[in-house]
C-alpha cells in the first residue's frame, strides 16, 4: 500500500502529516541537547565535590593517607572524578552521533519535502489553468451558440416578413451563416479544450500527484528509520561506557575492602609511639609528723614530671588528658636537639635516627661509586693521554673523598646515637618504616640496604659477620602469627595468619622479632602480628 493509491485525495493530510513528523525530529533533538546539559552540569558537580573533598598538598589529610580507611576515601574520591569524566563522555557522545547529526539531517528532510510540495503545486496549477482555459471555451461556445440561433430566427423572420425585401432576407441568412460557422468553431475548441484538459487530469490524479505522494512517503519512512536509530544510540551510547562505570564502582568496592580496622591501630601504634613509661606512684607525706616533704628523687619509682606538673595545684588530681597539666618528661624540657632527634620521644628517636643512618648509607655508596668511577676513568686517561689529563679528575677526586670522609663521620655519629637510644645500629640490616605502594604506612623493618654494597668496606664487614653468626644461632622459642604479613621490605619474612614460626632473636624494643622458617628462610616480623613462646 501507498500514499499515491490509497491516499490520492489527502493532499492536506499527508502535508501536516510530514510537517509532524520534521517537528518531532527537532523536538527530540531539543530533549537530547537538554539531557546533555544535564549529564555535563552533573559531571561538573561531581568533579566539584571531589575537589572540595579531596586533600590538599602537604595538608594534615594527606598525611593521614597512611591509614586504610583513609586511603579508601581518596580511592572513592578519585573513582568518582573518573566517573564524571564518563558521564562527560555520554554527553560529548550524544551531542555529536545525536543532535548535530539529526540537525543536518533534519534540514536535507525540509529541503527535500519543499521540492516535493513545489512539484505538486505546479501539477496543481498547471491543471488549474487547463481547467480555466477550458472554463473560457466552453463559456465562448454557449454564447457563440446563442448568438447563431439568434441569427437564425431572425433570418427566419425576415424571410417571412412581406415587406422584408430581398436584399434584407439575404443579408440576414448570410448573418446566421456567419453566427453558425463561428459557433462551430468554438465547438470544436470546447471540444479540444475538453481533451486537453481530460488528459492533463488523468496524468494529474494517476502519475503525477501518486509520484510526488509517494515520494513524500518514502522521505517520511526514510526519517523514521533515522529517528529509530537515533532511539537506539540513545541507549547505546551510555551502554558503551557501562563497562568503564562498573569499573569505578568495582573500584569503590574494593576501596570499601581493602580497610583494614586492625592494621590502621597498628600503623597509629608504630607512628605514635612514645617509648615512655607511665609515672609511678606518688609518695604519701606525712605532714603529721612534721616530716619535710620527700624529695621526688627519693623513690626510684617516682619521676620528676608530674610532681613539678603539680606544683601551686597539688591537691589537684593529675589529668593524663589536660593540656595544662599533662604529663611532660624531663628530656623534652631541655633544649631542643633537631640534629640527635633528642627532643622526640625514644621510640620516635630511634625510628628517625634509623631513617637518617639510611639515608646517610645511601649517600655513601653513590660516593663510593662515584670514587670508583673516577678511579677507572683516571686509569684510562693514564693509559690513553689522548683522551683526557688525568690530573683534571684531581679535584673531583679530592672533593669525593672529602664527601665520603664526613659521611663515615655523619654514620658513625648518628650510629653511636642510635645505640644510646637503644637501638640496633645496624645500617645494614635495619632500615626505617616505608610507605606501601597505594599509601598504607608499613611498620620499620630491617633489611638490606643494597644488593652491591661493597662488603670490603670497613663500615660494612663489622655486621656483614654479626649477620652470619646470627643465621647459626638455634631458635630460642617459636611464634604464631595473629594476622597476615606481606614481609615486602628488605630484611623482613612474608607470614600468613596461624602459620608457626622458630624465634631466634627476640624483640629487643624496637618491636621487631626475628623468626625462621622450617626451610631455612629468616627474616624480621613485627612482634605485635604474633603470639611468641620463648624457651624456659
Amino acid at each position: 500500500m501507498d500514499w499515491g493509491t490509497e491516499l490520492w485525495d489527502q493532499y492536506d493530510i499527508l502535508d501536516k502529516h510530514t510537517q509532524s513528523g520534521l517537528d518531532l525530529v527537532e523536538k527530540y533533538v531539543k530533549f537530547v541537547k537538554e539531557r546533555t546539559e544535564i549529564e555535563q552540569n552533573y559531571a561538573k558537580q561531581l568533579r566539584n565535590l571531589t575537589k572540595k573533598y579531596s586533600p590538599k598538598r602537604g595538608s594534615k589529610e594527606e598525611q593521614e593517607c597512611r591509614f586504610s580507611n583513609h586511603q579508601a576515601f581518596l580511592d572513592v574520591l578519585n573513582e568518582m572524578n573518573d566517573y564524571a569524566g564518563q558521564r562527560e563522555l555520554i554527553a560529548e557522545n550524544m551531542m555529536i552521533n545525536i543532535c548535530i547529526e539529526l540537525t543536518k539531517y533534519l534540514q536535507d528532510l525540509k529541503q527535500e519535502r519543499k521540492m516535493h510540495l513545489l512539484d505538486a503545486k505546479k501539477a496543481q496549477q498547471s491543471l488549474e489553468g487547463t481547467y480555466k482555459q477550458l472554463d473560457n471555451s466552453k463559456k465562448r461556445f454557449e454564447r457563440e451558440w446563442r448568438e447563431a440561433e439568434k441569427a437564425t430566427q431572425n433570418a427566419d423572420k425576415t424571410d417571412q416578413d412581406l415587406n422584408a425585401t430581398k436584399a434584407d432576407v439575404e443579408k440576414a441568412k448570410q448573418q446566421a451563416h456567419m453566427r453558425t460557422h463561428i459557433a462551430e468553431e468554438c465547438k470544436n475548441d470546447y471540444a479540444a479544450q475538453l481533451q486537453k484538459y481530460n488528459k492533463e487530469q488523468n496524468q494529474f490524479y494517476f502519475t503525477d500527484m501518486p509520484l510526488i505522494f509517494n515520494n513524500l512517503q518514502d522521505m517520511d519512512e526514510r526519517r523514521i528509520k533515522k529517528m529509530a536509530q537515533g532511539y537506539i544510540q540513545f541507549s547505546d551510547t551510555e551502554r558503551q561506557v557501562m563497562p568503564i562505570i562498573g569499573k569505578c564502582l568495582e573500584g569503590i568496592t574494593r576501596a570499601g575492602t581493602n580497610v583494614n580496622e586492625r592494621n590502621d591501630s597498628v600503623v597509629l601504634i608504630e607512628q605514635h609511639k612514645s617509648g615512655f613509661e607511665r609515672p609511678g606512684d606518688l609518695e604519701f607525706e606525712d605532714y603529721s609528723q612534721g616530716i619535710n616533704r620527700a624529695s621526688s628523687d627519693s623513690s626510684l619509682g617516682t619521676p620528676k614530671g608530674p610532681l613539678e606538673l603539680l606544683g601551686k595545684n597539688k591537691n589537684k588530681t593529675f589529668r593524663l588528658f589536660n593540656k595544662k597539666s599533662k604529663f611532660v618528661p624531663e628530656k623534652l624540657k631541655m633544649p631542643v636537639d633537631t640534629e640527635g632527634f633528642t627532643h622526640l620521644p625514644p621510640e620516635q628517636r630511634r625510628k628517625r635516627l634509623q631513617q637518617k643512618i639510611d639515608d646517610i648509607s645511601k649517600e655513601l655508596q653513590k660516593e663510593m661509586d662515584q670514587s670508583e668511577a673516577l678511579g677507572k676513568m683516571k686509569d684510562v686517561y693514564e693509559k690513553n693521554p689522548q683522551m683526557g689529563d688525568p690530573a683534571s679528575l684531581a679535584p673531583q677526586i679530592a672533593q669525593t673523598a672529602q664527601n665520603m670522609e664526613r659521611l663515615r663521620g655523619d654514620l658513625n655519629k648518628y650510629e653511636s646515637w642510635l645505640a644510646e637510644a637503644g637501638g640496633r645500629g645496624d645500617s645494614i640490616r635495619y632500615s626505617t618504616h616505608s610507605l606501601n605502594n597505594n599509601g598504607a604506612h608499613n611498620p620499620s623493618s630491617p633489611g638490606a640496604l643494597s644488593d652491591d654494597t661493597d662488603p670490603s668496606h670497613d663500615i660494612y664487614t663489622e655486621f656483614d659477620d654479626d649477620f652470619e653468626v646470627e643465621e647459626l644461632a638455634a631458635p630460642i622459642g617459636q611464634c604464631t602469627a595473629l594476622y597476615n604479613f606481606p614481609g615486602s621490605s628488605e630484611g623482613t619474612i612474608s607470614m600468613q595468619e596461624g602459620e608457626v614460626l622458630s624465634v631466634v632473636e627476640e624483640d629487643k624494643g624496637d618491636g621487631w622479632t626475628r623468626v625462621r622458617r622450617n626451610n631455612g628462610d629468616e627474616g624480621y616480623i613485627p612482634t605485635s602480628y604474633a603470639t611468641i613462646t620463648l624457651n624456659k
